[in-house]
């Protein structure tokens, strides 16, 4: 073999395909609890923060920093796992850590150490970042071709699953059976995930070829640099971005980490998660498709349950049952469906379909109004379940059909940063977002009842009346107090509404991303037609 084709196959990757699962079905079960147990874990954690908060006797600051040291240490280890997994195998990358995380899941809820709470909560989100990486390989290394569609199906809907239904599992958890089983769920099923483990996986020798020629400085620089970011933009929002040196450090020194990575990647022996891979025009797009469609689906993600608690009021397992009922419970029927349409059309058809169901959804978000109840949502709550099972599975169906799945570690490093780090971000960036264009409508109807209207002194004549009633000494600042309430409340729903239009925006650009990639090479996705489409195919 030539010098350059050495060299070629050394950017591919290294090989990571294991020994087939001797029961298959143990695998995919690690897989559904992996996947679960890690998007379920993050969401309780932010869904619950003010509850654990008060738990823990944290100020909102301490409370902000525990939020983002949990979940940017997930980020700083999840590129790296489908590497370590390839190395070291399934068993120990994931048996291991899952028993670790549920003796933490015990313990954090009686810690009230603030330094060690913080340790604990750095460790606790490192050991649940391997979950979904390493349950993404026991596909590509364990389970027979044929599985591959399914497991993968509950790896994309774990997303949208858990963010419909961890507002309502919040709300049972405080409600009924106490905030420690945040935490505590972890003690019950990460053993039972990590059984399943050892029972569909098969025993491995670590790879000490690849272990010699480890790329540990591209490892750590991309997770260095990823958490850093992440942690700059989750605290940008409270710190006023740029006019923080904390933030200013996060992001600059994540940056330049960054930079560094690529370096090393382009001149390292045996680079680990080479960039090359971005420059494949379907994977590319594919990735950037991932990374909008985290984006858009923000609308489900927050959008609709903050709307809930702010606007309306609403206790987290009250806005819940919404998302339980309308948004969780049809991907049952949906993601079926979602396969049963993989296996027979085109994977973009299917994207095209998702991302459209997420544009519907967001168009009629642009509507509300204060006046809107939880139930005003449930045509959105639904779209927005028709796009989750209809977009990420197909996307990456779509991108492992045009690549080398025998050679999944370097794709499995950038998919977790696009899944995961793109959905934390886009958190952060909503959060701005919301805040700048509350800041904005504000002023503009500050503006208008400064200059004395008279519709807004018709309104003042009426609060002043009817608090009149009420001391008439404190009658006119319970009326300006009123009103300026009532301003802030507008301007929050203004602000909401801009947030559906970029949303909608972003899944109208995912849509034109989606028209620029080809057909798939033939593989083991390619459709089978049916019916009078495979016979008109056949007489043509």
């Amino acid at each position: 073999m030539a010098p350059s084709e050495r060299g070629s196959e050394a950017d591919r990757g290294p090989l990571s395909r294991g020994g087939q699962a001797a029961h298959p079905l143990f695998a995919v079960g690690a897989v559904l609890l992996g996947s679960f147990l890690a998007n379920f874990d993050s969401r309780l954690t932010s869904v619950g923060l003010p509850d654990l908060r008060g738990a823990f006797a944290l100020g909102f600051d301490e409370g902000a920093w525990l939020s983002t040291a949990a979940i940017g240490s997930q980020i700083f280890i999840a590129p790296a796992v489908a590497w370590l997994a390839t190395v070291f195998g399934l068993r120990r990358v994931l048996g291991i850590p899952s028993l670790l995380y549920a003796a933490l899941s015990l313990i954090i809820p009686f810690v009230r150490d603030y330094p060690t709470l913080i340790a604990l909560a750095i460790l606790h989100g490192m050991l649940l970042g391997t979950f979904v990486p390493a349950t993404l390989m026991i596909i590509f290394r364990n389970l027979p071709i044929r599985w591959w569609l399914p497991a993968i199906s509950i790896y994309a809907i774990r997303v949208g699953f858990a963010l419909d239904t961890s507002t309502s599992l919040v709300g049972f958890y405080v409600e009924h059976l106490g905030w420690q089983w945040l935490y505590w769920q972890g003690v019950v099923l990460a053993p039972l995930m990590a059984l399943m483990v050892y029972l569909g996986t098969p025993a491995e020798p670590v790879n000490r070829a690849l272990l010699k020629d480890a790329d540990w400085g591209g490892m750590l620089l991309l997770g260095s640099a990823v958490s850093m970011i992440y942690a700059g933009l989750d605290q940008g929002n409270r710190l006023d971005w740029l006019q923080s040196g904390t933030v200013v450090a996060l992001l600059s020194g994540g940056a330049v980490l960054f930079v560094l990575f690529l370096i090393n990647e382009a001149l390292a022996p045996q680079p680990w998660a080479h960039f090359n891979v971005l420059f494949s025009r379907n994977i590319g797009l594919s990735l950037a498709v991932i990374l909008l469609y985290t984006l858009t689906s923000l609308s489900n993600a927050s959008l609709v349950p903050n709307f809930l608690g702010t606007i309306t009021q609403l206790r987290p397992e009250q806005s819940g049952s919404l998302l339980l009922i309308y948004g969780a419970l049809p991907l049952i029927v949906l993601v079926p469906l979602s396969i049963w349409m993989l296996r027979h059309f085109d994977p973009r058809l299917v994207v095209v379909l998702g991302l459209g169901a997420f544009a519907a959804a967001n168009l009629l978000g642009t509507q509300l109004t204060h006046a809107w109840a939880r139930e005003d949502f449930i045509i959105i709550v639904v779209l927005q379940s028709i796009g989750q099972a209809l977009t990420l599975l197909p996307i990456i169906i779509l991108a492992l059909s045009n690549a080398d799945p025998a050679r999944a570690t370097t794709f499995a490093a950038y998919i977790q940063i696009m899944r995961l780090g793109g959905a934390e971000i886009g958190v952060a960036l909503m959060g701005t977002w919301l805040r700048v264009r509350e800041q904005v409508h504000s002023s503009y109807l500050g503006l208008n009842i400064q200059r004395g209207d008279g519709e807004v002194a018709q309104v003042l004549r009426r609060l002043t009346d009817y608090f009149a009633g009420h001391g008439a000494g404190e009658a006119q600042a319970r009326a300006i107090g009123t009103l300026a309430a009532r301003v802030q409340r507008e301007a929050n729903v203004l602000a909401y509404g801009d947030a559906f239009w970029l949303c909608f925006w972003i899944a109208i650009i995912a849509l034109m991303l989606v028209a620029l990639i080809t057909r798939a090479p033939p593989g083991p996705f390619t459709p089978t037609p049916i019916g009078l489409i495979a016979r008109m195919r056949r007489s043509a």
